[in-house]
């Protein structure tokens, strides 16, 4: 009897395990994009409600990719790689955001400091495919193609959203979710 009740309380816990883990998966695997794009894995990121979808090209080391992240209109979303470590300074990110009309546009910026001035630029790493970004749904998505930093499957990434003002980009909040937008990405396996 003991064996039994043993036994079946260890298929219900592997079926719940399996059941989760088929839950998170299924967080991105169900999105759809535009003009027939679509990408051969995701994650769903631990916080801010982000999403990462990728297709990696081990011919030139590239990843072509869309992160999306709730927002409203009156916001902004970041998605980027920091070659140097696992923290914001030193990120070469992609801000997508709105301007008064609703006309939605992607800066491409090295954010060299906590206090970055956003100016739009080149990242240290080659961007092959001009970044594009839509707003649909409460969310934003940023689409473009990377050369990975190093030609290494594994990076630094890091994610963010905050506010507008008047169309300009006002600071992020600085404590909760928006401090433990960091994560290790395998871009090989996921």
């Amino acid at each position: 009897m003991a064996r039994s009740t043993a036994a079946l309380l260890v298929a219900a816990a592997t079926t719940a395990l399996l059941f989760a883990v088929g839950a998170t998966a299924q967080g991105c695997a169900n999105a759809t994009f535009p003009a027939g794009r679509s990408f051969e894995r995701c994650n769903t990121l631990p916080v801010l409600g982000a999403s990462l979808y990728w297709t990696y090209h081990a011919a030139n080391g590239t990843a072509e990719l869309a992160f999306r992240a709730p927002s409203t209109s009156g916001g902004w979303v970041a998605w980027g790689i920091n070659p140097t470590g696992a923290r914001m300074p030193g990120s070469n990110v992609f801000v997508a955001s709105q301007d008064g009309s609703g006309a939605v546009s992607v800066l491409m910026t090295v954010l060299e400091s906590t206090s970055p001035s956003l100016t739009n630029g080149t990242l240290k790493f080659d961007v092959p495919v001009p970044p594009t970004a839509e707003y649909a749904g409460g969310a934003y998505t940023i689409y473009t193609t990377v050369a990975l930093p190093g030609n290494s499957t594994t990076q630094n990434m890091v994610w963010q959203a905050g506010p507008l003002s008047g169309g300009s980009i006002l600071p992020h909040p600085t404590s909760g979710p928006n401090l433990q937008s960091v994560k290790r990405q395998d871009f090989l396996s996921g």
